[in-house]
């Protein structure tokens, strides 16, 4: 053959492997409301960047009819490209090559792809889109979901990983989106289980639906699971370059600053209105950041604590914050696991951390206690007390007992404490504490009300108010809530040069 007959047989077998299952497939993947991997891929990347990679990869096995299966790229396309301009792999998982099923040749391509990630030091994305392992191929599957998946752990806290759920993700492969930072899914088409409806139907009779247990409802609000659901695709993946915006391409690496055009100096008189008993913590946080904006992560999990992106200054913040709007800032389970997790990612990826405090305690639930809440409020003090970039937190209300403690306090490594002049900070709620201290004396006196109203104030005066705190260095000033923004952002800018050495270890042994 002649290079011209060559060139134009390759182009005949890259136009065949662009198909992936055939034109028939394709269209029913779209009667599904549903986008073809690459179509995600070219919505994902800066127009005419993409390369794939590793495009004739197939199938070795020849059990089952397997041969007469095989289809070039094995059901995942893989490569990279440039997202806002920055350098970006992927690996898209192709539906209609046997059901997206994940075989053997499948996950060593998305190792390679990862493998490449680390070495470029660039994000890692994966669009998930499969029905599962591909039975057919036996035991060499299970090699290779183990290898890819152990890849992704190498990868873990040196290049940022993003995960979308767009369609099926089932069985073992389940594993794979949460071991990356982010996990997202679509409103209506994506659904991820261990099990299945028809699993758990055979061993315990009761058929749940795949909408209870796998939803994207379901994992954002309840197994926490997924960080964010969209409405469809397209905002899904918009949803993967707003979060990618944050991040920095690695863990050597900054977050890009981008140019600011809100005054740093910028006062904020009407968040006197917002502060009070009881008040959702992000009209707080949005008086504060860039243009009042904030890109909250886990909406839907853990609502007593609001984590979150902004920028301040044009410089990318992580935002850990109590909701007193929810239980009073109360801390429980779902909400610390999220916390943790988040200031472990910030960490991970040179990302200052704010945090607003306005907190009870500990949340007064017996089952919560059965569960495990004092492991699990451990693991966030852990993540905070071991986090090394710059710690900021604003004391905004109530900072109550070890609730307190664990919410990125000067003791556990917190950089700058500031607090408003209404903060209260105290072991316990002032009126608790009268009622203990002084049992005997409200007890004997001859008006009770009266004498407990006073010991309570008296309490308050004594060792509650935040100027007491300052007295003692726990808490660096107290400042107009107004001028928020100006103070977080010149300690930001203070902080930029921190440089804090740990123990030498393997690791430490979190409370998981």
């Amino acid at each position: 053959m002649s290079m011209i007959e060559k060139v134009n047989e390759l182009k005949n077998k890259k136009q065949e492997a662009s198909l992936g299952g055939g034109q028939l497939r394709i269209e029913a993947q779209k009667a599904k409301g549903k986008l073809t991997a690459i179509e995600r891929i070219h919505k994902l990347f800066d127009e005419g960047s993409f390369v794939e990679t590793d495009s004739f990869t197939q199938s070795r096995s020849v059990d089952f009819d397997m041969a007469s299966k095989r289809k070039a790229g094995d059901g995942v396309i893989c490569g990279y490209g440039r997202i806002n301009g920055r350098p970006v792999f992927v690996a898209s998982q192709d539906y209609t090559v046997l059901h997206g099923s994940v075989g053997e040749m499948h996950a060593k391509k998305i190792t390679k792809t990862i493998d490449m990630a680390i070495k470029t030091g660039v994000p890692m994305v994966y669009l998930f889109d499969s029905d599962g392992a591909r039975i057919e191929e036996g035991t060499d599957v299970l090699a290779s979901i183990g290898e890819f998946m152990a890849k992704q752990t190498m990868a873990s806290g040196v290049i940022p990983q993003i995960s979308a759920i767009l369609g099926n993700c089932a069985g073992i492969s389940s594993l794979a989106p949460t071991l990356s930072d982010f996990v997202l899914m679509t409103e209506k088409t994506s659904y991820m289980y261990m099990n299945g409806p028809a699993v758990i139907e055979s061993s315990t009779g009761v058929n749940p639906g795949r909408d209870d247990i796998g939803s994207a409802l379901t994992h954002t609000s309840l197994s926490g699971n997924a960080h964010i659901y969209y409405e469809n695709e397209d905002k899904c993946i918009e949803g993967i370059k707003d979060i990618l915006s944050y991040l920095p391409d690695n863990n050597l690496s900054e977050a890009v600053k981008v140019e600011c055009n809100d005054d740093p100096g910028r006062a904020s008189d009407d968040i006197y209105e917002v502060i009070s008993d009881s008040y959702d913590m992000k009209d707080v946080i949005t008086k504060v950041t860039d243009n009042s904006r904030f890109m909250e992560i886990q909406p839907e999990f853990g609502q007593g604590i609001v984590i979150g992106f902004a920028r301040l200054n044009g410089d990318s913040v992580g935002i850990v914050a109590n909701n007193p709007a929810v239980n009073q800032g109360a801390l429980d389970m779902d909400s610390a696991d999220k916390a943790a997790r988040f200031i472990r990612l910030l960490d991970s990826f040179n990302i200052p951390i704010l945090t607003f405090t306005h907190t009870s305690g500990y949340i007064a639930d017996a089952q919560q206690e059965k569960k495990g809440l004092i492991r699990h409020v451990a693991k966030m003090l852990y993540a905070f007390a071991e986090a090394s970039v710059p710690k900021i937190n604003v004391v905004t209300g109530k900072a109550i007992g070890g609730a307190f403690i664990a919410m990125n306090s000067k003791s556990i490594g917190a950089d700058v404490v500031y607090a408003y002049p209404t903060t209260e900070i105290s072991i316990m709620e002032s009126e608790a504490a009268a009622n203990v201290i002084f049992s005997k004396q409200i007890a004997q006196s001859e008006d009770p009300t009266t004498f407990r109203k006073e010991k309570v104030d008296e309490y308050r005066q004594r060792y509650g108010l935040a100027y007491e705190a300052a007295n003692r260095g726990y808490v660096d000033d107290v400042i107009d809530p107004a001028y928020t923004r100006t103070y977080v952002i010149s300690a930001l800018e203070m902080l930029k040069s921190k440089r804090e050495d740990r123990p030498n270890k393997k690791h430490g042994n979190m409370p998981l």
